[in-house]
């Protein structure tokens, strides 16, 4: 009875976040606080994003630190560190998308209509030469890649991968909806998670 009371806790928790988190990603919020705190807001609102969404997600991890369930694995040295080593090459991997496409953040942009001067230009570069999501990509690896699991972690795990997958196919959405046919001839060659090196762009 206590497992089942905390998943349900750690999973209302984790909609919680997800929920604020949305909100706070969606074009209506970020159109709301441009006209509230003017257009220079726009710089410091990815500073403010992240750190929303690392205040929102501790009570997660303090929750998850509490009510671990049962331990359903630990995988041994050295193939922990083998596994640690890939959570810090997603973590690269995001990193990397951050830097290669601040473009895509920019919210008067974003809130522009498509295919207009003030939406911008596509600019396909670095890592997204190779694949389209890399954000996905990297959150995939270091969620999958831990050492360790238990029954409330595999849980969250598993609302976490489809919540981030859902995500990325409303970003693709997003994209198609501001730069047309070229987006979606990027689709064509590009994949989304797997990187095709074949294929870039």
């Amino acid at each position: 009875m206590e497992l089942v009371s905390s998943t349900i806790i750690l999973v209302l928790c984790l909609i919680a976040f997800a929920a604020i988190h949305s909100l706070t990603a969606s074009l209506p919020f970020k159109g709301m606080i441009l006209r509230v705190m003017g257009p220079g807001s726009e710089k410091y609102y990815m500073l403010a994003y992240s750190l929303i969404s690392v205040l929102t997600v501790l009570p997660l991890i303090y929750l998850l630190y509490k009510y671990p369930g049962p331990i359903l694995y630990i995988i041994p040295s050295p193939w922990r560190w083998c596994m640690v080593g890939g959570q810090l090459i997603g973590a690269l991997i995001g990193a990397r998308g951050l830097l290669d496409a601040p473009h895509r953040f920019k919210i008067r942009a974003q809130l522009s209509a498509p295919k207009t001067p003030e939406a911008g230009s596509l600019n396909i570069q670095g890592i997204f030469r190779f694949i389209r999501d890399p954000f996905l990509l990297s959150g995939l690896i270091i969620i999958w890649l831990t050492p360790f699991m238990t029954v409330n972690l595999l849980v969250i795990y598993i609302f976490s991968t489809l919540y981030v997958y859902l995500g990325s196919l409303h970003v693709e959405r997003r994209l198609v909806s501001r730069f047309g046919d070229e987006y979606r001839e990027y689709q064509e060659r590009v994949h989304r998670t797997i990187p095709h090196f074949k294929g870039q762009y």
